[in-house]
């Protein structure tokens, strides 16, 4: 891979990196553990209890999900620094370069993925 395709998608990642930041921020929540400052959902009214409820579940899913993709980004650019980006982590053969600028964070080439 060229080096202006490495700092083409580092620079992806690390504007994936901040907008994880910025949601995980927004609900007050520790990008790299379990609390959750200030979450705001619903109103204390008992008869929306159940919504508020499910706004919270909804909510908790998204900080979830926004963690493990930052953890995912933050091992991509650590690859990256360590040279292995773009190295399938089971085989060890290239992953192809399309397959990279569509997927910025994959780990494993086609033929591996295929297997899982």
């Amino acid at each position: 891979m060229d080096q202006a395709t490495l700092d083409r998608l580092r620079k992806q990642l690390q504007e994936d990196r901040e907008q994880q930041l910025e949601l995980l921020g927004e609900h007050g929540a520790d990008p790299y553990g379990e609390e959750v400052r200030d979450l705001q959902v619903g109103n204390d009214g008992f008869a929306d209890s159940g919504q508020a409820t499910e706004e919270r579940s909804e909510v908790l899913g998204q900080i979830d999900t926004a963690r493990v993709r930052l953890h995912q980004v933050d091992t991509a650019l650590e690859r990256i620094d360590a040279g292995t980006y773009g190295q399938c982590e089971r085989c060890g053969e290239p992953i192809q370069e399309a397959r990279l600028e569509a997927r910025p964070l994959s780990t494993r080439c086609m033929e591996c993925a295929s297997m899982t």
